[in-house]
Order: structure tokens, then C-alpha cells, then sequence
């Protein structure tokens, strides 16, 4: 069975600025044959400029955004489509806001790490709109997938291939693809 064959999982790879969504996101779409989506591409201008200057988003900020990857997450269960997009989908809300409209189909993969960890990556980190200095201020808000969330969280600190590897087996372990895609 193909992972086309379970077309309806949309995979939302979260985590704080510098933990490696769109790498992880990228590699799994590819390994599951499905479209990818950067959620960077979502957010307004006014939201970038913000980022850029320093300034942390409000939740206010975000609505919009989160709101058009809702959509969009919308329009592919509609056609029956799996996906993977990235957001950082920091609080249960904006991940409730992300299931909203039936989307029964969202699974999250967080891409857990400490600060430490993310804060190397993101000081090495060029080309990118959001500065470090804002990462204190994504740890703050950060509230990790609770018990009756559908997902499944893994340490940054592994390697990238194991990252994969431990989100197609989870997927697969809940239901949401077949063992032969892993």
C-alpha cells in the first residue's frame, strides 16, 4: 500500500524558529509521495516586517495566518489529498484552530529540543526573516502536544534520517499510513 493510498493524513511538522521544519518536512512529504507546503509563504507582509524588526507576533498577528494554513489544510482533505505543511504551532490553540472545520485528518509531528540546541542552530542560521533574538519569545509560548492531541514529538538533537524514520513509524503505529511506506 502506497502512502497515496491514506490520503487524507496532513502532517503539520511544528516546533520553535530553528528546530528544523522545513528540512523535516521536506524528506517526509518526498517519502510519502505528497505535496509540501512551507508555512512562511502563509504569513503577510506586515507579519515578516514584524519578525525582521525583533518584534515578537502576537496571537492577533498570527490569526490570519493560521487561519489560511486552516484553508489550505481544508482544501486538500476536500480532495482527498494528504500533505505536509510546516507551522510552528506553538499553542493548543493555533493547533485547535488548525483541526477546525473537520480536519480530522491533522496529525503533528513536534520537533521538540531544548534551547540550547535550537539556539546553535539558529546562530548559524543565515537568509532567514526570523532573528534568534525572537527565540525566547517562541519558547515562552511554546505549549507541547497533550495527551489527547493527535501527534507524536521527537528530539531534535538526532539525526534527520532518524527523525524520519521515528515520524513514519508513529505514523504508521496510529494508523495514519501503512508500513510499507516507512
Amino acid at each position: 500500500m502506497s502512502a497515496t493510498e491514506w490520503p487524507t493524513t496532513i502532517v503539520v511538522v511544528m516546533g520553535v524558529s530553528g528546530s528544523g521544519k522545513t528540512t523535516i518536512a521536506r524528506s517526509l512529504a518526498e517519502h510519502l509521495g505528497v505535496v509540501y507546503a512551507e508555512a512562511d509563504e502563509f504569513h503577510p507582509r506586515s507579519n515578516i516586517e514584524k519578525m525582521e524588526s525583533g518584534t515578537p507576533l502576537t496571537d492577533e498577528d498570527r490569526l490570519p495566518w493560521l487561519r489560511a494554513i486552516a484553508e489550505w489544510i481544508g482544501t486538500r482533505e476536500q480532495a482527498g489529498k494528504g500533505a505536509v505543511v510546516t507551522c510552528s504551532a506553538l499553542k493548543r490553540s493555533y493547533r485547535d484552530l488548525l483541526r477546525t472545520g473537520g480536519h480530522g485528518g491533522v496529525w503533528f509531528l513536534h520537533l521538540a529540543g531544548t534551547r540550547e540546541v535550537i539556539g546553535s542552530r539558529l546562530a548559524g542560521r543565515s537568509g532567514h526573516f526570523m532573528p534568534a533574538s525572537l527565540l525566547d519569545s517562541q519558547f515562552a509560548d511554546l505549549q507541547p502536544l497533550e495527551a489527547d492531541e493527535v501527534g507524536y514529538a521527537v528530539d531534535v538533537a538526532a539525526p534527520a534520517d532518524l527523525i524520519i524514520e521515528r515520524a513514519l513509524a508513529a505514523l504508521a503505529a496510529q494508523g495514519r499510513i501503512s508500513e510499507d511506506v516507512r
